[in-house]
């Protein structure tokens, strides 16, 4: 077996003022050994009974998790104030990232798993140039184009345009952007969830993927062209669908990934069907990274009340992930 399956995950600790740290303190406790991870970040923000287990590299993760949350220790300038983030911290946030990212680029972990940020507050405080994690990470990464799935059981769905306004989707979807998007998926499939032909659906922009072109005309200047043209290539895209009719239990059946044309169209279905079990996915960059699907939740933080589902399921989705590139290579 290829050794990197056997490497950790890292967590970061997202703000920690949100509830990273206490999601992350029950998502070892629900897993243990079986899907090791360790949390990079400030053990003064773990909630007080958090049991814990100091390591000084990776490796050591394995044999720490028998005894607590193994803890790769970054000093944060404050301490966290649940529910109010301090500004003195939003540049150390941005340091757990980036160092994450290095400990998976030079092999010592498996995967990254995010927890939940403040956009606002590392724009605010940290000089952070970025729309979110994503942008980010491809950018730590030297890529130029990364892409965001949401995955869960039952539905793996992708936007391709994200957080632009929705009266700025039809011009931001090119031809360009959605090949990209549908290479990137498709390629993804293949080396990280190991379908060697993935079944690709893609829902049309309006309503009733234009009607002929009766309700828009972009299902068929853009979207039935780019997927014809890859489909004659070999990959097996079914498109443009009406996007009403894409996501009940039986057309669900059909294909392995769903590709949405906007943030909402490919968020409503999956947080409908799951809500607490989501995953982020990010595709494009050379390495594996996952995160819960959900935000910060300051306004619950330290009620300890959160609930650790989405990261326990991130932080298995990157095991798995990391697994299925370890076979691939092998």
């Amino acid at each position: 077996m290829d050794e990197r399956v056997r490497l950790p995950v890292v967590l970061t600790c997202g703000d920690p003022a949100g509830i990273g740290p206490e999601i992350a303190a029950k998502a070892w406790n629900a897993l243990k050994e079986s899907n090791p991870f360790f949390w990079l970040g400030d053990p003064r923000h773990l909630p007080p009974d958090t049991k814990i287990s100091l390591i000084e590299d990776p490796t050591e993760t394995a044999g720490a998790a028998r005894y607590g949350l193994p803890v790769l220790a970054h000093t944060f300038p404050e301490l966290a104030i649940p529910g109010t983030p301090q500004p003195a911290n939003a540049r150390s946030v941005v340091e757990v990232i980036a160092k994450a990212v290095s400990l998976v680029q030079s092999g010592e972990a498996a995967g990254v798993c995010t927890a939940p940020i403040s956009k606002k507050v590392l724009v605010d405080h940290a000089d952070f140039a970025y729309p979110g994690h994503t942008e980010f990470l491809a950018a730590l990464s030297g890529v130029e184009t990364s892409v965001m799935m949401l995955a869960s059981s039952e539905l793996r769905v992708v936007p391709v345009t994200i957080h632009i306004p929705l009266a700025d989707v039809p011009s931001a979807l090119t031809k360009e952007r959605l090949q990209t998007t549908l290479e990137i998926v498709h390629a993804s499939m293949v080396r990280d969830f190991g379908i060697a032909t993935p079944r690709i659906a893609v829902a049309g922009l309006n309503p009733h993927a234009g009607e002929g072109g009766m309700l828009g005309t972009e299902d068929d200047t853009i979207i039935r062209p780019v997927c014809a043209r890859l489909r004659a290539q070999g990959m097996n895209i079914t498109a443009p669908l009406p996007a009403d009719t894409m996501f009940h239990s039986k057309a669900r059946e059909t294909y392995d990934v769903a590709i949405a044309m906007y943030h909402d169209q490919a968020l409503i279905p999956i947080k409908t069907l799951a809500f607490d079990r989501g995953v982020n996915v990010t595709l494009g960059v050379p390495f594996v990274r996952t995160s819960p699907d959900h935000g910060t939740a300051f306004n619950i933080a330290g009620k300890g009340i959160a609930d650790p589902t989405s990261v326990i399921e991130a932080i298995k989705l990157a095991h798995q992930m990391a697994d299925a590139r370890a076979l691939a290579q092998s």
